[in-house]
């Protein structure tokens, strides 16, 4: 799902963001959850599965992966096309940790191995 189809949903999704905590600290979509994703297999159930999944990262590989998984364990998970830097790029905000304008850092690729 790209940035703009995202926004447009939001209002019946939940958000989940898997990058690393001062990835998510400086700048996440207002409302999201914060699991990275290596603790996402012992965590996934703090998760509403009556609720569409919004999952976000960086540039969407880490989101791509915690959406795959979360599909596999019966959620309707989507992956955010291009991560949070997209999500920027076409317009829309980021809070930080203070409910202030967030920012992306830089962050770092990973698996769930």
């Amino acid at each position: 799902m790209d940035a703009k189809q995202a926004a447009a949903a939001l209002d019946g999704m939940q958000v989940l963001d898997v990058r690393e905590y001062y990835e998510w600290a400086a700048g996440h979509v207002a409302g999201a959850k914060h699991i990275p994703l290596r603790m996402l297999p012992a965590r996934f159930e703090e998760i509403d599965r009556d609720v569409p999944v919004l999952v976000t990262c960086q540039i969407g590989q880490r989101s791509g992966i915690a959406a795959d998984f979360l599909r596999d364990h019966g959620y309707d998970a989507h992956n955010l096309e291009g991560g949070v830097e997209d999500w920027i790029a076409q317009g829309f905000s980021l809070v930080d940790v203070s409910d202030e304008p967030g920012a992306v850092v830089d962050g770092w690729a990973q698996t769930l191995d």
